[in-house]
């Protein structure tokens, strides 16, 4: 009733007490007393003047080339104050490789890009959700620690597993994932290892793990320990073995021409206002610098900012995305760039989802078919030979918040990396961060990493930052705007080396800039 007349909770209260005490009815409410009162609040309602009555002006009046004026998408005007007097625009914060730039690098001469693997390894539609059952859940947990564990048991020639739950003297080696013996964050004192099918059926042990000198473990992780269980009630680890990342992907027709990529996250709007400020900026890099590839990470229309939370806009909420990504690719034809379209399951209009599929815009002219591209999140794709992990989860986030860590590698950055690499997934964490709902079936299809990636684009709200890890350029562009501030986005300068030898990184050098 509240939504369907546009009443706040306490106004329909009193609405209510009022019908109950003047009809007599007592404590007793029935469907047909119910009925009634609405038929009589709607009879109401109407014939009272709204205290905001909404503009009479539609979204779809607007030209789209007024897409970035204040007044486009706000009934408020008053552009951000604090983004527009930023300091500090064009700053490079954090570098990789040549401490500059290539000078001579020749941008927009275009280059090869497609999704990486066979069509069908790929999520290129929507797809049903919310019918998966718990034991297909359990199934694809228990083949991921199946598929983990012959890596294991292969790169550390481990002669087999034992069972978790069978009391043992001596030293044994057993596989499972990682997990807490509560509903609380894991620590130290609540680790448990959740056995595999084949040796354990399923069963877990607690560990204790005073006798390391050095670990990282989060809730998900697969991993093959040591240690002695002589009560056959806790596991007394020795050792830890380290996971293995995947094979670097090697292209049957290597290309040494260079290749600039821009990536960029949202929200690209201030939290005090949707006037799209630092998107039109982002427009005015890209008609500048060229680069050949641009991809964009969600949210465009961010699901968390207040205004979109009050449905403030003048407008649909699809309405809007399909204006911005209407200037987005008419406002960079003239550079010539292939655009890349990544959601973020906080992109109000979208499917809430994890793995998701990529926007619907069938509205794309047909001059554009060629240089636009939406794909799903997470994705993997390949540029001139580079291949680029892509996904807009706040990974670093969620996982930071679960990792628990006694080791050596004192960056939290790299250990974390680390963890994504050896266990081979975009989203390793289980279970997963409260605001992911994820399928299971299309995850363990579509969220496995199918090689290691050259370059991994992982956005997150944690600091930026570019790093090297196990011969992966891993680089975090920052969001582009920061509340009321303007924030960074990234530069990446592609060249494979075709020369032979030891393999050499791709990503020549990378930059994090200040918009």
């Amino acid at each position: 009733m509240c939504l369907s007349h546009s009443l706040d909770p306490v106004t329909l209260a009193n609405e209510l007490l009022a019908f109950v005490t003047s009809n007599d009815l007592g404590t007793e409410l029935s469907s047909d007393s119910l009925n009634d009162f609405e038929h009589e609040n709607s009879q109401k309602r109407p014939n009272s003047t709204p205290e905001t009555p909404r503009p009479k002006r539609s979204l779809s009046s607007y030209s789209p080339y007024t897409l970035f004026s204040p007044n486009s998408f706000s009934p408020s005007v008053t552009p951000s104050q604090k983004y527009s007097t930023r300091n500090s625009r064009g700053e490079v914060v954090a570098s990789f490789g040549s401490s500059q730039a290539p000078s001579t690098w020749t941008s927009g001469r275009g280059c090869s890009l497609r999704l990486f693997g066979c069509p069908e390894e790929n999520l290129t539609k929507p797809y049903k959700y919310m019918f998966q059952k718990a034991l297909d859940v359990r199934e694809v947990l228990l083949w991921r620690i199946e598929e983990l564990g012959d890596a294991l048991k292969s790169h550390h020639h481990l002669e087999g597993f034992a069972s978790v739950l069978l009391p043992a003297q001596e030293p044994v080696t057993v596989l499972g994932q990682i997990g807490c013996d509560s509903n609380g964050k894991l620590n130290a004192k609540s680790v448990v290892l959740e056995g595999d099918r084949e040796h354990s059926s399923g069963g877990q042990i607690p560990l204790d793990l005073s006798e390391l000198r050095e670990y990282s473990l989060f809730p998900g992780q697969v991993v093959a320990l040591e240690g002695t269980n002589s009560t056959g009630k806790m596991m007394l680890v020795s050792r830890l073995y380290e996971g293995v990342p995947l094979p670097f992907h090697t292209p049957a027709e290597p290309t040494s021409e260079p290749c600039m990529v821009l990536v960029a996250c949202g929200p690209y709007t201030p939290s005090d206002s949707i006037t799209y400020e630092p998107l039109s900026d982002l427009v005015t890099v890209i008609n500048h610098q060229r680069p050949d590839v641009c991809i964009l990470f969600g949210p465009f229309l961010d699901a968390k900012h207040e205004q979109v939370e009050n449905c403030q806009l003048l407008g649909s909420f699809p309405d809007v995305f399909k204006l911005c990504l209407k200037m987005l690719i008419e406002g960079t034809r003239s550079a010539g760039s292939q655009l890349v379209f990544v959601p973020s399951t906080r992109d109000v209009h979208h499917d809430y989802i994890y793995p998701q599929p990529p926007f619907h815009y069938p509205d794309l002219p047909k001059e554009d078919k060629q240089r636009v591209h939406f794909v799903s999140d997470p994705c993997t794709l390949e540029v001139n030979g580079v291949v680029l992990g892509l996904t807009s989860t706040d990974l670093l986030f969620h996982m930071g918040a679960e990792e628990v860590s006694s080791s050596g590698i004192s960056d939290r950055f790299t250990r974390i990396l680390k963890h994504i690499l050896t266990q081979r997934s975009y989203y390793p964490l289980y279970p997963p961060s409260e605001e992911m709902n994820i399928d299971y079936e299309s995850f363990y299809s579509y969220a496995s990493l199918p090689v290691t990636p050259d370059v991994l684009v992982t956005p997150s709200e944690l600091r930026y930052f570019i790093k090297e890890v196990l011969g992966c350029v891993c680089i975090n562009p920052g969001r582009l705007t920061k509340g009321t501030v303007g924030g960074t986005y990234g530069c990446l300068y592609l060249q494979r080396d075709n020369t032979g030898g030891e393999r050499k990184s791709p990503c020549v050098a990378a930059q994090v800039v200040k918009i």
